[in-house]
């Protein structure tokens, strides 16, 4: 099997920062990073086609392994061709494991974990009783969130549905915690999470051979360990050490101690290997995972917020549903090249959402992900001729203002 993929550095920051620039090389192409990863969740970017998602500038596109397992079913997906071909995008693709959403779709409540220690964010966790996800060191139990139905995940059945998804790049099985979780269920998690990388290297090694005709699949393991240093810094060391293709940065991260985790764990990650933040898109986040080192991140939120009404701008994120846009014939932003903004006004898309015509979504959704993609190419550039932090500082004094 060849393996056609890689992780270069092309140039660093330096001095206290650990941001640098490079090259991921994929089967389907190459990602220049840093990079942000639109999220295809369903194989389908919400309320956008693929030529539209090439059109933002998007690079890759990651969709997620339990959600695709439960329907259609990875096995569909590899007799269609794998994901790529299956959803029309040309480009790289990832998945992640499903361990998010088996945990937090079985364990909490909604989409989310608690991701603070707010004593109220206890009403985010599932009471005994109520949950749909039982764990043990095997894997994991759970209840279909679409029809009740029962199904397990392992580290090695979690490599076997990536296989037949088929995405550039794929995420080891991991247990995902809550910040609510006491310290020694962390310990307990972190250990359990550390076995089943172990299984899913060696399941991702063992299709490898089985299927030597199948393009490379990378894999990334997933560092956790909530807040604390010891555990973040343990998980680094110990995976570090590891044959994986790059690596993971995930779990229950407060805003405020975001980029010391993240610096944390890079300081002691092979440098030579890429580093993706799972789940992360405001501007502030980003420009400060950037600066620690982190190569590729994922997040929902720009479609997310275009269906709910709210778009991108250098001053900050706005409502179209605002009444002063009613006779605002003014694009979304001044001179953004977004095919939103070259041809249509805000008077036209509230029109649109007051009238409850999905066309709305799509329209935002396009000019959110190009401005966020945006964005992070800007970094991209700052970083190689070293203009990163004047970059940070005019754009966050303005978005934040």
């Amino acid at each position: 099997m060849t393996k056609p993929f890689g992780f270069s550095i092309t140039s660093e920051l330096g001095g206290e920062s650990l941001a640098r620039s490079g090259v991921v090389s994929t089967p389907h192409g190459d990602i220049k990073t840093p990079a942000f990863i639109v999220v295809g969740t369903n194989a389908a970017v919400k309320a956008m086609v693929p030529e539209q998602v090439a059109a933002v500038g998007a690079q890759a596109v990651l969709a997620n392994a339990y959600h695709l397992y439960l329907r259609p079913g990875h096995e569909l997906i590899e007799k269609a061709g794998y994901l790529g071909k299956f959803m029309n995008w040309p480009g790289p693709t990832f998945t992640d494991s499903g361990g998010f959403q088996v945990l937090s779709l079985g364990s909490g409540f909604k989409k989310v974990l608690a991701m603070t220690t707010d004593v109220e964010a206890e009403i985010a966790i599932a009471k005994k009783g109520q949950r749909h996800a039982w764990v043990d060191d095997d894997g994991v139990m759970f209840k279909s969130h679409l029809d009740g139905t029962m199904h397990k995940f392992t580290p090695e059945f979690s490599m076997q549905v990536q296989a037949g998804i088929g995405a550039d790049i794929t995420f080891a099985f991991d247990e995902l915690t809550s910040l609510l979780d006491p310290y020694e269920y962390q310990v307990e998690a972190l250990e359990r999470t550390h076995r089943w990388a172990e299984r899913s290297l060696a399941e991702v090694q063992r299709l490898r051979v089985e299927r030597p005709d199948k393009p490379y699949q990378a894999l990334f393991a997933v560092l956790q360990g909530a807040n604390y240093e010891d555990l973040r810094k343990q998980t680094a060391h110990f995976l570090g050490e590891m044959d994986f293709d790059g690596y993971g940065i995930g779990g229950a991260l407060e805003k405020e101690s975001m980029a010391e985790i993240i610096a944390w764990v890079n300081e002691i990650l092979p440098k030579n290997r890429p580093r993706h933040l799972l789940g992360i898109s405001e501007p502030d986040d980003i420009f400060a995972a950037i600066e620690q080192g982190v190569d590729t991140f994922d997040c929902v939120s720009p479609t997310r917020v275009a269906r709910n009404g709210s778009f991108y701008t250098f001053d900050g994120r706005k409502n179209m549903r605002s009444v002063k846009y009613r006779e605002d014939f003014s694009p979304l932003v001044e001179d953004c090249q977004c095919y939103t903004c070259q041809h249509y006004t805000k008077a036209y898309l509230q029109h649109l959402f007051r009238a409850k015509e999905s066309l709305a979504g799509t329209l935002l959704s396009i000019h959110n992900e190009h401005f966020i993609v945006g964005m992070v190419d800007s970094i991209r550039h700052s970083i190689e001729d070293g203009s990163f932090y004047e970059v940070k500082d005019s754009w966050l004094k303005r978005y934040y203002a």
